[in-house]
């Protein structure tokens, strides 16, 4: 039963779309198994950057299977927009996509009132699409999934009595006053009847596809840092993004699993607020964002740029029981002269021992730093080790002998090609 999980081990970012599209050419079935729309791979695919959102990476090689677990939550509309999308490359989506009907919906509403608390001074930068108030309405018994669209009736019931309460929690939302079920239900009729031939059981597919010995690949968004346990917390997403969250996210048991991938950059990013303790001086960060393009494949934000920071990357091999790394973005760092990680945190003088579990904790941290010597010249046409220059192997093989755990490849560049294959 070959089944594969790709993690992000940073705060989500690290280049897992082209990862997942690597291994995909080698996969049966695809499935993606926690986040929403907010999240977007970036995958060159024939010259062209295609940045999917909800679809699975598998979708760009011909006849995966690909599946959206019911750990996603889904904004039917801009599924739809996806997938059309997709289709004008020329790509066969419809027949190979399914869609739990268990996965729950992100709706008008969320994106009103999430827009309405981003606003506030208890923000924590998310990106205003709904998915927090979606998985909120989850937690609380109250959401509505992919399967209630057959059930007219019922859909309308959910979406007033949901409405009622947004109304009293949320009185400063005006767009919340001109919405009911009934045109909520009308508005999806059309992309419920284009979508109802995608509905699936993921996770008895699954089961069947694993029985059978057919290769299954697990795909998440965000990364270990921003799982809504283990992360950051508050400063973290809504859902399971840990290796954890896979088996849950498509309805498998966890005993299928036998390999996960970490995926991390050779240096550091994160989105939103929140501590981030090796963050650069802003001159520094310009000039790797720019040589990274470090921007938001869905919102074009502008990343946080930092050093790598070993504590975060060793706390995220443990989290999720790594068997592999891949490192992406070494190129990045081509030109810079002196290469610096975090290697341990201080507070008030003193050692920190591991990653703190509380945001306000690592707020307080301070960094102590290594500094390693930069290779000064283009990585983008090796292929094998033995062509990376020798000061990166020796980064390289440092990150691998402190982690404990095998670097199988290396990123050299965005294309498919731009790889360094160790094992």
């Amino acid at each position: 039963m070959p089944c594969t999980v790709v993690v992000g081990a940073q705060w989500g970012d690290e280049g897992k779309g082209k990862v997942v599209d690597a291994l995909s050419a080698r996969s049966d079935v695809v499935a993606r198994y926690q986040g929403g729309p907010n999240a977007g791979h970036s995958i060159i695919h024939h010259g062209q950057t295609v940045v999917l959102h909800l679809v699975p990476s598998g979708i760009l090689h011909e006849g995966k299977r690909c599946l959206i677990g019911n750990g996603v939550v889904v904004d039917l509309q801009k599924l739809r927009e996806e997938v059309a999308k997709l289709e004008a490359l020329g790509l066969d989506v419809v027949p190979r996509l399914g869609v739990s009907a268990a996965a729950h919906l992100i709706l008008p509403y969320h994106r009103a009132v999430e827009a309405a608390a981003e606003s506030g001074p208890g923000a924590i930068g998310t990106t205003g699409r709904g998915i927090g108030f979606a998985y909120r309405d989850k937690a609380a018994r109250t959401g509505l999934r992919v399967g209630d669209l057959e059930d007219g009736e019922r859909f309308v019931a959910g979406v007033d009595r949901n409405l009622e309460r947004l109304r009293r929690e949320f009185p400063e939302v005006e767009a919340l006053a001109a919405m009911n079920g009934a045109a909520l239900y009308e508005e999806l009729r059309e992309t419920a009847l284009w979508l109802r031939p995608m509905a699936a059981d993921v996770s008895a597919e699954l089961h069947e596809a694993l029985k059978a010995g057919r290769r299954v690949l697990l795909e998440g968004a965000q990364g270990t840092l921003l799982d809504l346990d283990h992360g950051t917390y508050p400063y973290v997403t809504s859902s399971a993004a840990s290796a954890a969250g896979a088996p849950l996210g498509v309805g498998i048991g966890p005993r299928a699993v036998d390999r996960v991938i970490g995926v991390t950059k050779a240096y550091t990013t994160r989105v939103g607020h929140g501590p981030f303790p090796s963050e650069m001086p802003e001159a520094e960060a310009t000039r790797l964002r720019e040589a990274g393009e470090e921007y938001g494949a869905t919102t074009g934000r502008p990343r946080r740029c930092g050093w790598l920071d070993l504590p975060a990357l060793l706390y995220a091999t443990r989290i999720n029981g790594l068997d592999e790394l891949v490192v992406t973005k070494l190129d990045v760092l081509d030109s810079f002269g002196d290469i610096r990680v975090l290697t341990a945190y201080e507070r008030d003088g003193r050692p920190v021992a591991g990653f703190p579990a509380a945001a306000s904790e690592l707020a307080r941290c301070r960094p102590v730093w290594r500094s390693f010597p930069g290779w000064r010249c283009p990585t983008t046409a090796a292929r094998r080790w033995e062509d990376l220059p020798a000061e990166a192997r020796a980064y390289l093989e440092w990150i691998e002998c402190e982690c404990g755990v095998p670097i199988v490849a290396a990123s050299v560049g965005a294309g498919r090609e731009a790889e360094v294959r160790r094992r």
